[in-house]
C-alpha cells in the first residue's frame, strides 16, 4: 500500500468517526407544562429536537406562555391534534407556576385567536393539520399576520418531511368540533346560543420519525383503535409513543395499558393528558391514573416533568434526563 493510500484511509476512517456521533445522536423531548419539574393536569405541550436541529412543538395548548415564552427557543414546526380549547389554546398563564399542579391558574385570554395561531405566527413555523383544519387555518394564519404557506395540509396516509423529521398523520377516536370561543360576528353567537360547536373534519394523531431512525408515535386524544395495531405498530413500528390516559374523555389508564401492552407495543411510552396533579416534587403520585397506567405497562413509562429534557436513542429506549 502507498504512502498516499495510508494517508487517505486515515483520512477515511476519521471522517467516520466524526460523522458518526451525529447520526446516531438521541432525539430530545421538553415538555412545558404549566409547573417546573411536574406533570400537571393541562399539561400537553412537548417539543422534539431531531439530531440536526429541527424543533417540532406538539398540542401548544394553555401551558404554553404565548410566543415569547422562554422555553420554546427556536420552533421550526408546530403540530396540532385537535381544535379542542386544551390542545389549541383558548388561555394560557402569564407567569410560571400559577395556580395549583390540580389546577393551573390561566390569567391570558387569547380567543377568539388561539395561543397556537400566535405562536405559529411569531416563530414562522410551518403548521401541520389534517381534517378541514387546513382551509380554517388557511385564512385564520395570514389574518393574524403570517402566510398561507405555513400552513402545510397533512391527511391520512400522507407524509410530510420537516428537516430530518418525517411526518404522519394518523387517525385518532374522538372529537372535533370548534367552540364559538374561537369566532366573532353572529355565527358565534347562534352557536353559543343553539351549544353547537363547528366541525373542522376528523381529529388525529401523528407520526414522527426522525434522522436517527426513532420512530414517535403521538395518539392527540383517542380511544382504543384498531389502526395503533394495523397501523402504528404493524406499519411504522413505533419504538416510543405519547399517549393520553386521562379517562372520560379519552382512554383511562387500563385501556391505555392495553394499548400500549397488546396494539402498539413500543419500547417505552410518555404518558400525556392525564387531567390529574401525577407527580410531587418530580415523582408520581400513589393512587393516581398515572400510577395506575405506571404498573399495567409493560414497559418503561415516564412522567413528562415540565422543563425537563428526555433523550431517546433509535429503540425508544432512554439515553438521559428519564
Amino acid at each position: 500500500m502507498t504512502r498516499i493510500t495510508l494517508i487517505l484511509a486515515a483520512m477515511g476512517g476519521l471522517l467516520g468517526l466524526t460523522v458518526q456521533p451525529a447520526l446516531s445522536a438521541s432525539v430530545k423531548i421538553t415538555p412545558l407544562g404549566s409547573h417546573d419539574g411536574e406533570f400537571c393536569a393541562y399539561d400537553r405541550a412537548l417539543i422534539f429536537e431531531d439530531p440536526d436541529g429541527t424543533r417540532i412543538l406538539y398540542d401548544a395548548g394553555r401551558t404554553v406562555r404565548g410566543p415569547d415564552d422562554p422555553r420554546l427557543g427556536k420552533i421550526d414546526g408546530v403540530l396540532l391534534s385537535h381544535v379542542h380549547g386544551d390542545h389549541l389554546g383558548d388561555i394560557h398563564s402569564s407567569t410560571a407556576n400559577a395556580g395549583e399542579c390540580g389546577q393551573p391558574k390561566f390569567d391570558v385570554k387569547d380567543t377568539p385567536s388561539s395561543n397556537t395561531e400566535k405562536i405559529v405566527v411569531a416563530k414562522k413555523a410551518k403548521f401541520f393539520v389534517g381534517g378541514e383544519m387546513n382551509s380554517w387555518f388557511g385564512t385564520r394564519i395570514p389574518a393574524a399576520g403570517g402566510t398561507k404557506e405555513q400552513v402545510v395540509t397533512l391527511r391520512f396516509g400522507a407524509m410530510s418531511k420537516l428537516g430530518g423529521v418525517s411526518i404522519w398523520s394518523v387517525p385518532a377516536a374522538h372529537s372535533n368540533g370548534i367552540s364559538p370561543a374561537f369566532l366573532s360576528g353572529d355565527l358565534a353567537k347562534d352557536m353559543q346560543a343553539n351549544g353547537l360547536t363547528a366541525y373542522v373534519g376528523p381529529p388525529g394523531g401523528y407520526v414522527l420519525r426522525f434522522s436517527n431512525g426513532l420512530t414517535v408515535y403521538l395518539s392527540g386524544d383517542t380511544g382504543v383503535i384498531a389502526d395503533q395495531d394495523f397501523v402504528i405498530h404493524r406499519e411504522f413500528q413505533a419504538k416510543l409513543a405519547v399517549l393520553n390516559i386521562g379517562d372520560v374523555f379519552t382512554t383511562g389508564p387500563t385501556e391505555a395499558a392495553y394499548v400500549i401492552n397488546e396494539l402498539v407495543k413500543p419500547n417505552a411510552v410518555i404518558a400525556s393528558h392525564a387531567n390529574e396533579a401525577a407527580t410531587k416534587d418530580g415523582k408520581v403520585l400513589p393512587n393516581t391514573k398515572t400510577a395506575t397506567f405506571k404498573a399495567a405497562v409493560h414497559v418503561p413509562m415516564y412522567a413528562p416533568l415540565s422543563g425537563k429534557t428526555m433523550e431517546f436513542d433509535a429503540n425508544g429506549k432512554c439515553a438521559g434526563g428519564c
